[in-house]
């Protein structure tokens, strides 16, 4: 029986041995400390693709809230710029400061299907108004196919089979001082 519990005794002491170095309050700061990539707006368009669906920081001033809706920012430094989305309104107070958004990275994937698809849209599309002329659905059809014609010649340019265009997706913000 003492065999039994000094063998017990034992393990209980090399099982809290090998815990020792590692505290609640270590765990709790490891799982809640994380580490965004901060990416300059200028290196933004370059860097995204690495960054697809995982979050990032970039800082820059808010030009612009789309007064549609308030749900997209246009964020810019002297280097570059970025579109800001958000399921929720942006607060209009946070136009014209220095910002540092946390956000998603997505990717909007131009390749031939989506021009075959928006092709297609818009051949068959009718805006469904009465008001308005024919000659401004024409013009409408026109600016869409020279787009898509735009799409695919950069494209072919470029000897690519697609371009990306990125956005970030809202988390959360700071305004710096």
């Amino acid at each position: 029986m003492k065999k039994l519990f000094l063998s017990t005794f034992i393990i209980a002491a090399l099982f809290a041995c090998n815990n020792t170095s590692e505290t609640t309050d270590d765990i709790i700061s490891d799982s809640t400390t994380v580490e965004l990539a901060l990416i300059g707006l200028g290196e933004f368009d370059s860097k995204a693709g690495d960054y697809i669906d995982k979050e990032v920081q970039v800082t820059g001033i808010v030009d612009h809230i789309c007064k549609h809706g308030g749900k997209r920012l246009f964020l810019v430094s002297d280097d570059g710029d970025v579109h800001i989305e958000s399921e929720d309104r942006f607060d209009e107070d946070i136009a014209g400061n220095n910002v540092t958004i946390n956000g998603i990275v997505r990717e909007f994937r131009v390749d031939e299907s989506y021009c075959l698809k928006m092709e297609e849209e818009t051949i068959n599309s009718h805006d469904g108004s009465d008001e308005g002329s024919d000659e401004e659905e024409i013009s409408k059809k026109e600016r869409k196919m020279s787009q898509i014609e735009f799409y695919r010649d950069s494209m072919a340019t470029a000897g690519i089979d697609h371009i990306s265009y990125y956005s970030i997706d809202y988390v959360s913000h700071v305004i710096n001082e």
